[in-house]
Parts: structure tokens; C-alpha cells; sequence
């Protein structure tokens, strides 16, 4: 949305929309975020590392770092040693997704790109091992994680990942973000060229993706053997789509 101001001559200018409402939002000061299913607490290596690392190792061909710019590690003591190199930092601040079923750090996401002055914020450095990826445990850390942004009076969250990573591309359309372009030639990732895909939402969007995260994280929306009735796609779609005034088309991911 934009207005139209005269700028003192014949012609008129397009501007933003103003924000009267608006404030600076705080820093994320690094609360424990807690949901049913997972427990979000900030990451520190000797309490989280031992048990993030054999989370890890099940993934024993090394694929899900294959697209991160760090690790795999030869052992714990040197990913440990990483873990305390970046714990403890104000951007990038990480969690540590705690499983609360069985009390397991299975995967660390964080806040970084920290830009309170605009009201924006990234999700990233998301690493959930194979023990918690396609899981509720995993959807509602990533939730719990918006959730918190957009309280604290943040006005867009980002999502950025290599434009190759299919896995990670899928996972920001299923959670309702909208895709923003590709950066060419972004960054070098271990020796390679990476071109970045953005996704991004904005405050506006976050009532209705909020309505569609709570329907599917709902105890109904499951059977008794664990199974999702409704996918969460075709809730976040619909919910945009509503959101919008449209209709949106049957599809699930």
C-alpha cells in the first residue's frame, strides 16, 4: 500500500503507508519459549552439546550440513568448541529445541539479522536432526519462534536459505512465507558459489498463519497413531488466501 503526497510541484510522489502506531521493538532477550510439544531455550554448549552432537550423528551421511556454512565436526569436543564460539551472542542468538517428551536437545534454530530500527528479523541456523525433522516438535519450535518475534512488535521475519536446499524451500511454503526472489551470486558457501532464496512474513499475514499454526498444533488435528488429518499447507494457504480475499485451490503438501 502506498499514498500519494505532493512534493510542491504539479507532480505527485508515491510513500509509504505512515505508522503512527508503531514502536521499536526490544532485542530478543533470550526467554525459555514453550509449546506442548517442544521447549525453546538459549543454546549452551555444556548443557546442549552432548546431546545435539549423537542427535546429529544419526544423519551419518552428513547431509543436513551439507548446506550450512559450518560442520560437520570430526567430534564432540571440537563441535562443542564451535557451540561456545557462538553461544551466548545477542545476533545470532541461539536455541536449543528441546523434545519435551524425552528432554532431548534435538536441533538448534536462532534469531540473527537483528534489525529492531526497521522491525525486521531472520530465523536461522535451523538444524533439526533426523530424530526431529517431520515432527510437531519441529513446526512448533519454528512456530513458537514467530510467534515470539512478532509479540516483541517485530514487523517482518525473514527466512533465507541456498536457492538449491529443496527440503528447506518446501518447508517455508509449508509454513506459509512468501517467497521474495533469489539473490544471485548472494554469498560463497565452503568454496561455492551460493545464490539465497527469500521467503519472508510480515505482521499483517501473522493473524491468520497464527489461527492456521494453533488448528494444526491442535490435539484434534491428530489421530491416535500420530497422523495429521489436515495438513498444515493447505491451512496456511487458505488462511493467506482468506486473508487476501481469495479462494484458494485444494492442494497439500
Amino acid at each position: 500500500m502506498s499514498l500519494r503526497l505532493r512534493s510542491g510541484s504539479a507532480d505527485e510522489q508515491p510513500v509509504g503507508e505512515p505508522l503512527p502506531g508503531w514502536r521499536v521493538p526490544p532485542l530478543p532477550a533470550g526467554l525459555l519459549l514453550e509449546g506442548r510439544f517442544s521447549r525453546l531455550e538459549p543454546l549452551v554448549a555444556e548443557c546442549h552439546a552432548a546431546s545435539l552432537y549423537a542427535a546429529y550423528a544419526v544423519d551419518t551421511a552428513g547431509h543436513n550440513w551439507t548446506y550450512l556454512p559450518y560442520g560437520p565436526f570430526a567430534d564432540i569436543d571440537t563441535f562443542q568448541s564451535w557451540l561456545e564460539t557462538r553461544c551466548g551472542d545477542r545476533d545470532p542468538l541461539f536455541y536449543a529445541v528441546i523434545e519435551r517428551a524425552s528432554g532431548r536437545a534435538l536441533g538448534m534454530a536462532s534469531y540473527l539479522r537483528i534489525a529492531p530500527e526497521s522491525g525486521s528479523i531472520e530465523l536461522g541456523h535451523i538444524h533439526f536432526s533426523p530424530l526431529l525433522q517431520r515432527t510437531p516438535t519441529a513446526t512448533e519450535a519454528l512456530y513458537l519462534l514467530f510467534k515470539h518475534a512478532f509479540e516483541l512488535g517485530y514487523r517482518r521475519c525473514e527466512w533465507k536459505c541456498d536457492a538449491l536446499n529443496a527440503p528447506s524451500r518446501a518447508a517455508a511454503q509449508r509454513l506459509g512465507l512468501a517467497f521474495e526472489g533469489i539473490f544471485r551470486q548472494a554469498t560463497v558457501v565452503k568454496g561455492r558459489n551460493r545464490d539465497t532464496a527469500w521467503y519472508a512474513t510480515i505482521d499483517r499475514e501473522w493473524p491468520a498463519l497464527d489461527a492456521a499454526f494453533s488448528r494444526w498444533l491442535d490435539p484434534a488435528n491428530f489421530d491416535a497413531g500420530g497422523e495429521q488429518r489436515v495438513a498444515l499447507s493447505s491451512l496456511t494457504r487458505a488462511a493467506l488466501a482468506a486473508e487476501a480475499g481469495l479462494c484458494p485451490p485444494a492442494r497439500t503438501i
